[in-house]
């Protein structure tokens, strides 16, 4: 009776009868027989053996893969450690191993298989897990999907000021020194300042994102007792997290009015009582009700709705608009329209339409503001100094009018002309480049398409754009291979097309671009002949 174990190859040969053919069906696949030269690093060949295409078992092949200390002696592993550290190359070794284990275990491997082709099957094992490593560290995205503010590429893009404020204050800094006085100053004092003149508020706050705005105004304001919302505003952000889950997180207690689809003022009067600590307004920034809807304006809850003395009036706007875009068709709220309808606290996000980093604002009267920045809660959600520096340089554009040097501007201020141009100017660069290598030129159209403000902003408003479409044998190999490639492109997939939408590719980026276009596709999964794009 055969063992499933060690495996002599005389013995195997003898009770088959047959070269092992006749019982290798009844055998598992995990112990099977596989064909081997049974030469291990550099040893002799077993006894008994009689040469490549003895059959030896599965247990004489796992003795082969390598140790961990001779897979990290290789040249190519050196190399990783020098790169990455010892320790997760470590793991990595140890992963790579186990994975060719398995697949030794499980038939997955090809029938001849010796010691050093194991070596290079673990150490190119071993690569991919690092190249796994690698594509996960935050590194520079060209945006082609043509959604703007896009929540998983980090929402805004930065201005230049920004970023040139960022260096400038990466060492030591003035984060809460007045040197003026050569005192202790307050945490972002100035940026507050500037926010509060750009808004036309009493007072400004910044934290670190507009939920922990929602959190600590709840919790200072109305912790234990009633916040009146109308049940059409009861949203869900991103991630799932719901403003019921917020409510209970903040200690204070939701008191719903109205319908989903219409609220008046009438339901807001009813609902008030003495437990009631603030009214909350929540602009529905990513998603829209139409159709037989109503609910009151914010002028008529601030100037018609009788509130007792210390009832709040709180607006969280979410998405930041700070200038009207009506002129490009955008019906969006606007801060100091909020300011100037009578709410005593104004929240929204620093990166979405505002244009700067991630960050939750507060404006509003100079009381609440104060109650807000004494609750012990703000020590937890206060920003860092490169948090403050980048929102501060952002805030000053906005202050001085210059919106074209902040980027979110910019991309919606563009004309479908310009986005014309920029999409001839990629094709050109594009055919330029892929003649110059002697590959093929893919097929490419300008196409009409549309973008998205995204983010959480202006829902269900696009903006006429214009795409650089490529027709693609395979198109999931060459969005992969844009997007896994220096610097990692990200773009649209539709029908046989990849979409390169021009509305978020900078000037700035359409040679580097047209390279990775070139670089990725290099006649491997481009069909057809030259377009006339």
């Amino acid at each position: 009776m055969l063992r499933y174990g060690t495996w002599r190859c005389d013995l195997y040969r003898y009770a088959s009868g047959s070269g092992g053919r006749a019982e290798s069906a009844a055998i598992p696949a995990a112990r099977r027989p596989v064909r081997s030269d049974h030469r291990g690093f550099g040893d002799a060949e077993k006894p008994g053996c009689t040469g490549v295409n003895c059959i030896v078992g599965i247990d004489d092949v796992l003795r082969r893969l390598p140790k961990v200390d001779q897979l990290l002696a290789q040249r190519d592993v050196s190399d990783l450690i020098n790169q990455f550290g010892r320790g997760p190359v470590l793991d990595w070794a140890r992963e790579a191993i186990q994975r060719c284990r398995r697949q030794i275990q499980g038939g997955e491997l090809p029938d001849e298989v010796d010691g050093p082709r194991l070596l290079e099957r673990v150490v190119a094992s071993l690569r991919q897990l690092a190249d796994g490593e690698h594509v996960q560290r935050l590194q520079t995205v060209i945006n082609a999907t043509g959604v703007i503010l896009h929540t998983n590429l980090g929402r805004a893009p930065l201005a230049a000021a920004a970023v040139e404020r960022l260096t400038q204050t990466s060492g030591y800094t003035n984060l809460e020194v007045d040197l003026s006085t050569g005192r202790r100053g307050r945490r972002g004092a100035r940026v507050r300042r500037l926010l509060a003149r750009l808004t036309g508020a009493e007072d400004a706050l910044v934290v670190n994102n507009c939920a922990s705005a929602t959190l600590l105004t709840l919790q200072a304001v109305a912790a234990g007792r009633e916040v009146i919302l109308a049940r059409g505003q009861l949203v869900e952000i991103g991630g799932r997290f719901r403003l019921p889950d917020v409510f209970r997180a903040s200690g204070a207690m939701l008191c719903e009015v109205g319908t989903t689809n219409r609220t008046y003022l009438e339901d807001y009067r009813q609902a008030m009582g003495e437990q009631t600590a603030a009214i909350l307004r929540v602009h529905r920034s990513n998603f829209s009700l139409t159709g037989f809807v109503s609910e009151p304006t914010l002028q008529e809850l601030s100037r018609e709705l009788p509130r007792p003395a210390g009832v709040a009036l709180i607006d969280d706007l979410g998405s930041g608009l700070v200038h009207s875009l009506e002129s490009l068709g955008i019906d969006e709220p606007v801060v100091q329209d909020s300011v100037r309808q009578g709410a005593d606290l104004v929240l929204f996000s620093g990166d979405k339409l505002f244009g700067g980093p991630q960050a939750g604002i507060v404006v509003g009267r100079r009381a609440w503001i104060d109650r807000l920045a004494s609750h012990p809660l703000m020590r937890a959600v206060r920003c860092d100094k490169l948090t403050l520096a980048a929102l501060e340089a952002t805030t000053e554009l906005h202050v001085r009018g210059d919106l074209t040097a902040i980027p979110v501007y910019r991309m919606l201020m563009q004309t479908e002309s310009q986005l014309e141009d920029r999409a001839r100017r990629l094709t050109a660069a594009i055919t330029r480049l892929a003649d110059g290598q002697g590959g093929p030129v893919p097929p490419m159209q300008i196409a009409v398409s549309q973008s998205q403000i995204g983010g959480g902003s202006a829902p269900g408003h696009v903006l006429p754009s214009r795409a650089v479409t490529i027709a693609a044998a395979h198109l999931d190999a060459l969005a992969t291979a844009l997007r896994l490639g220096q610097p990692a492109v990200l773009a649209r997939c539709h029908g046989d097309r990849l979409w390169l939408d021009m509305r978020t590719v900078d000037d700035a980026e359409v040679e580097t671009l047209a390279q990775r276009v070139v670089s990725a596709g290099a006649g491997r999964h481009l069909q057809g002949d030259r377009g006339d794009g």
